[in-house]
């Protein structure tokens, strides 16, 4: 709860510096308040507490899923330079947006009551379709925001519709209660509403966390967004929507999944998403696009985690969906800030635009090297861990044959993940690509933590693999 309220009031404090000539103070000002937020979180470490009603439960499993999301925004801030060094002019305002947005991240991490979801989602969705069209002079940016806040507002009312189903069927919002009246119906005839609430509730959270066949706003939307934003994307608001989504299907459904009602739909929307995600990555020739398609196939890869979960929120199930958020955020955003720093300069985002980074820019190349291979799941990086205790998850519970076929998608995804890395290492260097990409002494500290995080989370996994 302490995260909540810092936020919030940090996010209006924050609004206050803009009205300042310069807006140099804002980026080490937006970190310092980060900071301090994630190290307060975790004031609340093992204890449980509700708050307005039971509508919010503060728990070990909201305070990790709150220390990943702070976390990845402040690695993620560094690569904001650009913006204070251009005198842009609404900085205060999206970083402002940025800090609001991780107090409904929180929300959805911590809820107990499918209104305080319902908050959640729009207070992150609503500041995230704000900021997809702020390059406001980019018609790409236009259309991204556009497209964003349309399909968001369907898959909106999609989940509204559905929450609203399972009020009818079971009389109440709170999730143990729901979880109650689904075992112990009163009314056999309500039933059917509530498997079409239960349906519908799947496919708005589907859409959130970009699962097929509810993932086609995805590369639109990342191609179009700027690049620092496109990054808080694709981590903050996945870690978030994932965690909302288990705790939703091990607190208010568990009983459900006995009478095979909604398994059998999760486990088809994880065998979609992972073939589109990275079959469609595959045909890409935008690393940003290529990003965007990697995004839904690893909501895939957490999908197995969410199938194979063992009915509580302690466990191998979801200490492998904590740990595969983790070392995937940790990732993403080290690619998407490389990504950034050279389009920033070369103006492209395909993959000849990293032609010969490894000999103008060896730590550019390094990074992005040690990211692209922890997405990949290759061994010593977080990934693999990531994708090793999911898997050993499901295989626990029988699901051999989906483990297998993530296991050929992943063979398949190194196609694609390497693709940057021959451009670096084996491409030279053209007209447009010879000059070195400037990256300052902070960004490259920010770089270099980010490779050692995901270095030291795929030789040290029980560092955190444990946690819940």
């Amino acid at each position: 709860m302490y995260s909540i309220i810092l936020l919030s009031v940090l996010g209006l404090g924050n609004l206050f510096l803009g009205f300042r000539r310069s807006n140099r103070l804002l980026l080490p000002a937006a970190m310092l308040m980060l900071a301090v937020v994630f190290g307060v979180n975790f004031l609340d470490w093992g204890t449980t507490e509700s708050f307005f009603n039971d509508m919010l439960v503060v728990d070990n499993f909201s305070v990790a899923f709150t220390g990943i999301v702070v976390l990845t925004a402040l690695l993620l801030l560094p690569f904001s330079q650009k913006y204070v060094h251009d005198g842009e002019a609404n900085l205060a305002e999206y970083y402002s947006l940025l800090l609001f947005s991780l107090v409904g991240a929180i929300m959805m991490v911590s809820y107990n009551h499918l209104l305080m979801l319902f908050l959640g989602i729009e207070t992150l969705s609503i500041a995230m379709y704000v900021l997809a069209g702020s390059d406001k002079r980019n018609l790409r940016s236009n259309e991204a925001a556009l497209k964003y806040f349309l399909m968001g507002a369907f898959a909106t009312g999609i989940l509204l519709f559905g929450m609203a189903l399972v009020y009818g069927a079971t009389g109440t919002f709170v999730l143990r209660d729901i979880s109650f009246a689904v075992q112990n119906p009163v009314n056999a005839s309500l039933t059917p509403m509530l498997y079409i609430g239960m349906l519908l509730m799947l496919i708005g959270i589907g859409f959130k966390v970009s699962a097929a066949p509810f993932h086609f706003w995805t590369p639109d939307v990342y191609e179009g967004t700027p690049t620092f934003f496109a990054a808080f994307m694709s981590t903050v608001v996945k870690t978030a929507g994932f965690a909302a989504f288990l705790k939703l299907l091990v607190q208010a459904f568990p009983a459900a999944t006995a009478q095979g009602l909604w398994l059998p739909t999760l486990t088809a929307m994880c065998v979609l998403t992972l073939l589109i995600g990275n079959v469609g990555a595959v045909a890409q020739t935008s690393i940003k696009r290529m990003l965007a398609y990697s995004s839904v196939s690893h909501a895939g890869y957490l999908l197995i985690g969410l199938v194979a979960f063992n009915g509580q929120l302690e466990g191998a199930s979801a200490n492998g969906v904590f740990f595969y958020s983790l070392a995937y955020s940790v990732a993403t955003v080290a690619a998407f800030g490389v990504l950034k720093l050279v389009a920033d300069v070369r103006m492209r985002e395909d993959y000849n635009g990293l032609n010969g980074l490894a000999k103008t820019n060896p730590l550019l190349a390094f990074v992005l090297t040690v990211a692209m291979l922890s997405l990949a799941g290759i061994p010593l990086t977080g990934g693999f861990f990531g994708k090793f205790f999911v898997f050993s998850a499901a295989v626990e519970n029988g699901y051999i044959g989906l483990v297998v076929f993530a296991v050929v998608m992943s063979m398949v995804s190194i196609y694609y993940y390497l693709r940057p890395i021959i451009a670096m290492y084996m491409n030279d260097p053209d007209a447009t690509t010879a000059e070195p990409v400037p990256v300052s002494a902070f960004q490259s500290a920010a770089l270099l933590l980010l490779a050692l995080l995901t270095v030291v989370l795929g030789v040290l996994p029980g560092l955190v693999s444990g946690i819940l």
